[in-house]
């Protein structure tokens, strides 16, 4: 039987999620900015995010495998549902639900400067920087993580505890 642990409290994420948005919203105020979130854990995120945000953005979606019902990568990347809006010479800010190796990400931020953007930056709402793999920057953080694999507020396990209004560590 799984044990949750708790890391992150539905009211401390609500802080970190403003804390993040007031940040974005000044660096791109009077400015295009286009966010590109990467499916699926990251929806509970980026939507309590442009509920904060005091800027237009304009949204769209990728998707890329490389966990499966795994509690670690692969390491085998594929994109399976790529970029639908033209971000040629537009600012363009990655959305994720959590940062582990980097891999994944290096590969999506790679992936969407083929297209020619003014500016690709990253913003997630964890940050894993003990397992980095990749020499990626992170511009946005809302929360460094240690270490454990983390459930709820979108973060799944096969599909598991995405609906938890909170982040627990999964003990299995």
């Amino acid at each position: 039987m799984p044990n949750l642990v708790p890391v992150l409290k539905k009211d401390e994420i609500e802080i970190l999620v403003a804390e993040l948005a007031k940040k974005i919203s000044s660096d791109y105020q009077d400015r295009e900015l286009i966010l590109i979130a990467v499916l699926k854990g990251e929806f509970i995120f980026l939507s309590d995010l442009i509920r904060q945000l005091t800027i237009a953005v304009k949204v769209d979606f990728i998707r890329v495998a490389s966990y499966g019902s795994n509690t670690s990568s692969s390491g085998k990347i594929q994109l399976t549902k790529e970029v639908e809006i033209d971000i040629t010479n537009k600012d363009v800010l990655v959305v994720e639900d959590i940062i582990d190796t980097g891999l994944t990400l290096t590969y999506i931020v790679d992936y969407l400067k083929s297209f020619g953007p003014k500016s690709v930056k990253v913003c997630t709402f964890l940050d894993k920087i003990e397992r980095r793999k990749s020499d990626i920057e992170i511009d946005y953080a809302g929360h460094v993580v240690e270490k454990g694999f983390l459930v709820g507020y979108g973060l799944d396990c096969a599909e598991d505890y995405r609906y938890l209004p909170a982040v627990y560590h999964l003990i299995l």
